[in-house]
């Protein structure tokens, strides 16, 4: 659908998402719609039967098909061949030797044209879209070479499996794809909104506005960010961080969108529209995630674009050579090469591979998903399998960011560096502030901050600095102090003299020590840090001894990460402003849920929770994901190539080949499931009995 509807004159690019089952298009201006809407129906219409095509904005009421409409003709085939079976391969129900045996063929002939009719009519579309191959193809050639040389059952036993198989393999991938979707339904449907004169109205959540207060019940999703004005209870986080566990919120705590109250009624005061709540983000992200594909799923859909062509020619290749060489098995006797080339044809169909590969990678971002691990796309699901290297952000990433003072040189220090750092949004600036109170501050004017370095002022007239120690000494301000606590330092000078310092820390997450271990016994591990020698010292050792830089700038960030990457895939993580271009920069950027907003545009990966636990978590989930999806490719082609072989020597039947097609498809589907489901609960995808337990994946 992507190739062809791309390949459309007023079409730029066509990508499908597989997860919402929508086709984005990028169009060219001017086009007109109508004409767009029939032609790319009609493409549709051309590789898949009932489906519906319109534009998302005029979303109609999805119909009932009923079974035996859809299929009537199949089935009044399937009783003409039934019918004739009885009669005249049974002699107890009738004397079939009255009847000539052409009337038998014609039967055949006749119920087999019905059973393939539908096949027939979406070849005839393919065929009128100039696409000549495809499963289709081979289904029909192969079959219609086995009814040509006599085998009528056998062609029509492959027919009536693989329309069984067919409609196993629509089931299995729409359960499939609700499996997975139910893993990420978290959007909320209305909203409480209390309007002005002290009634409720419920309104979508499109429609809130900044600052609208909202009553959040017992039982119901937060449907934006907001923050509590009235009540506190518990919420229930676990769908959107994917931790087990309550959230205590009183008056004043922000909440997120998503999370579910599970206590008593609260009001909040929205504080981010729909759009920019977290909720929807999420949403998006997840929706969208399979636009970006991996290389593997590129491989498959690009392999099975020539794949069909190739194995048509070999067919015939194998025909010719029953032809050229002498050889005591004729071309069109019982294991002829004819029917052996039929056989072949059946085989080769590739619907394992083109189903399997992109629905494991599906079901991976789901599953990860549901752990409050965001991939923006299958591509990085493989990318962090590859990783050698990782980089760490310390403030924020293994530490809480949450600095608190620790000590300072005297009263007036802390004054003037209140006075300064109330301009900056900074977390140690905030940190000072909140130190020095609400006291009255200095009259400061002037302000400018130098990021990566500190701030410059003029205070109560007099000129003033508060940053690192390169700051002030890039000022011509010598600092001179032998002896300085462990911590992140703010140095304060006024008038070109040195007043003193602000020592602030912060603590390391109890999460960090045990995950960053796990991660330096596997990966190239290294802590990048802008703060000083000495605090960036104390943290590497309580986690281990890592490798380490300190008192790096932004743009020496970047530098640093460049030199240790090498020639290797790389993984950065971090969460700050300052952290965007290495997020960028890096083969696989992952951010924290707290992140800046840059961090998380710029990121590949989201942890939504903060919690650094949860990258060996991704680790994990990508590796399993593209070794189920290897799982596939491999055990698909190794069945196919032994049938193969054995369709080429002449000891295979065609109703058996019907397996390395239909079957292994099935069971490539139902292992991709793995990923999200327990294994016994697996196979209730196809024959559904009791509800699942509710047992959480392994």
């Amino acid at each position: 659908i992507e190739r062809r509807v791309s390949h459309l004159a007023y079409v730029n690019s066509a990508s499908f998402n597989f997860a919402n089952q929508i086709l984005l298009v990028d169009f060219k201006d001017p086009y007109n719609e109508q004409r767009a809407l029939k032609e790319i129906t009609e493409i549709v219409d051309g590789l898949e039967d009932n489906i519906d095509v319109f534009y998302y904005e005029n979303k109609p009421e999805a119909p009932k098909r009923g079974f035996f409409r859809d299929y009537f003709w199949v089935m009044l085939g399937l009783l003409i061949i039934m019918l004739n079976f009885g009669f005249f391969r049974i002699p107890q129900l009738f004397d079939f030797s009255l009847i000539p045996p052409i009337v038998t063929t014609i039967l055949y002939w006749v119920g087999y044209a019905l059973l393939i009719s539908k096949l027939l009519i979406r070849q005839i579309r393919n065929i009128r879209h100039l696409s000549f191959f495809d499963e289709n193809t081979l289904m029909i050639i192969a079959t219609f070479a086995a009814m040509l040389i006599g085998k009528h059952e056998e062609a029509i036993a492959v027919i009536t499996l693989y329309s069984i198989g067919e409609h196993l393999q629509t089931r299995a991938v729409n359960k499939s794809k609700q499996e997975i979707s139910a893993l990420i339904d978290i959007k909320v449907e209305y909203a409480n909104v209390l309007s002005t004169d002290g009634k409720i109205v419920i309104k979508d959540p499109m429609q809130i506005k900044v600052g609208d207060v909202l009553v959040i019940k017992n039982g119901e999703r937060i449907p934006v960010d907001g923050e509590v004005i009235l009540g506190s209870t518990s919420l229930n986080t676990s769908e959107l961080t994917g931790e087990a566990k309550l959230k205590r919120v009183d008056v004043g705590f922000e909440v997120l969108s998503g999370n579910i109250n599970v206590g008593e009624v609260i009001h909040i005061r929205a504080i981010r529209e729909y759009n920019d709540s977290t909720l929807a983000k999420i949403i998006n992200l997840i929706e969208n995630s399979t636009n970006n594909k991996s290389k593997v799923e590129l491989f498959i859909t690009k392999f099975s674009r020539i794949y069909t062509p190739i194995v048509v020619g070999l067919a015939l290749v194998l025909v010719l050579l029953g032809w050229l060489i002498p050889n005591p098995t004729p071309v069109f006797g019982e294991q002829g090469w004819l029917y052996r080339a039929a056989i072949f044809l059946v085989i080769s169909c590739p619907c394992s591979l083109v189903l399997s590969v992109p629905l494991s990678y599906f079901a991976g971002i789901g599953a990860a998903a549901k752990r409050g691990i965001l991939f923006k796309g299958s591509t990085f699901l493989q990318t962090m399998t590859g990783v050698k290297t990782i980089a760490l952000d310390k403030t924020g990433t293994l530490t809480y960011g949450s600095f608190f003072v620790t000590d300072y040189t005297d009263e007036e220090t802390l004054k003037v560096a209140a006075s300064i750092e109330k301009f900056s949004s900074h977390p140690i600036a905030q940190a000072i502030v909140t130190k020095f109170g609400k006291k009255r501050f200095y009259g400061v004017e002037n302000v400018k901050e130098v990021p990566g370095y500190g701030i410059s002022a003029i205070v109560e007239g007099k000129p003033a600095l508060a940053g690192s120690k390169r700051f002030l000494e890039t000022n011509g301000i010598p600092v001179l102090l032998d002896k300085i606590p462990v911590g992140s330092y703010t140095f304060i000078a006024v008038e070109g003299k040195l007043l003193g310092y602000v020592i602030v820390k912060d603590e390391l997450k109890e999460s960090a020590m045990e995950t960053v271990r796990y991660l330096s016994s596997h990966y190239d591990t290294v802590m990048l840090t802008g703060d000083n020698e000495a605090s960036a010292r104390e943290i590497a050792q309580k986690l281990g001894g890592i490798e380490y830089y300190s008192e790096l700038l932004p743009e020496q960030k970047l530098e640093r990460f460049n030199a240790i990457r090498t020639n290797s895939v790389s993984m950065y993580v971090g969460d700050g402003i300052n952290d965007a271009p290495l997020l960028k920069n890096a083969d696989i950027g992952v951010s924290m849920g707290s992140a800046s907003d840059l961090a998380v545009e710029v990121s590949d990966v989201i942890i939504i929770n903060n919690d650094i636990r949860l990258l060996e978590r991704a680790i994990r989930i990508a590796k399993k994901t593209q070794r189920i999806a290897i799982e596939n490719i491999v055990f698909s082609m190794v069945v196919k190539l032994v049938f193969l072989l054995f369709s080429t020597l002449g000891i295979m039947f065609m109703w058996l080949s019907i397996f390395a097609d239909v079957g292994v498809t099935l069971l490539c589907i139902l292992n991709a499931l793995r990923i999200i489901m327990p294994s016994k609960e697996v196979s209730k995808v196809l024959f559904p009995g009791k509800k699942p337990t509710g047992e959480s994946p392994k």
